[in-house]
């Protein structure tokens, strides 16, 4: 058993979805010992932005910055250990409707066509097979369906679809809202979550 966990928050060990991303991780290695933990703090070492450099990289240019190497060389790693996962752990709070960027430069760095989806005569086919994800979601608002803004939230539904994309399906979304609500808000949204975590079966 071998677990990828991302985290992309920028408030440390006040984040949300850090706290509710380590309780999954937590779960697994009590179900698991033996498992194996890559973790991947995104919002302390973020790859770059794609660029221009990086598609002429891609088509083969010589790379002479040393920057733009480590970069690729990161790159190349967050797809290895991807490819090795067989659950990826994703903590996803919501900024501004959406993901942190720093989440959004790991998807452009995995999301490869030829590697992890291939285009077909009938459409787009995800090669990820036989994974399976969690979204630790935290948001300040209420963005569920049903809720007023529910229109508005481009986060785990963005997650949810590029991952099936990417052909893993099987995702479990984890999630404390209206935390910016006040304490209690938040405390009720964040034991909720937890009991969530808690009943995640092996």
């Amino acid at each position: 058993m071998h677990i990828l966990h991302l985290d992309s928050s920028v408030l440390g060990a006040a984040s949300v979805s850090r706290q509710l991303s380590a309780g999954i991780v937590a779960r697994y290695h009590a179900q698991y010992p033996d498992l194996t933990i890559v973790s991947r703090d995104l919002a302390s070492d973020p790859a770059l932005h794609l660029s221009g450099a990086h598609m002429a990289a891609f088509q083969g240019a010589v790379v002479d910055d040393a920057t733009m190497m480590a970069d690729l060389i990161k790159g190349n790693s967050y797809m290895d250990e991807l490819f090795a996962a067989d659950v990826i752990v994703i903590g996803a709070p919501m900024y501004n409707l959406s993901i942190p960027t720093s989440l959004k430069a790991w998807i452009d760095r995995i999301a490869i066509a030829g590697k992890t989806f291939q285009y077909t005569a009938t459409g787009p086919e995800g090669l990820l097979k036989n994974k399976r994800a969690f979204i630790a979601s935290a948001r300040g608002g209420v963005y569920s369906a049903g809720s007023p803004a529910a229109a508005l939230e481009h986060q785990e539904s963005y997650l949810i679809g590029l991952l099936a994309f990417l052909g893993i399906t099987d995702v479990t979304v984890v999630r404390a809202e209206g935390i910016a609500f006040g304490p209690e808000a938040k405390e009720a949204a964040v034991s909720q979550a937890l009991k969530d975590i808690a009943a995640i079966p092996a």
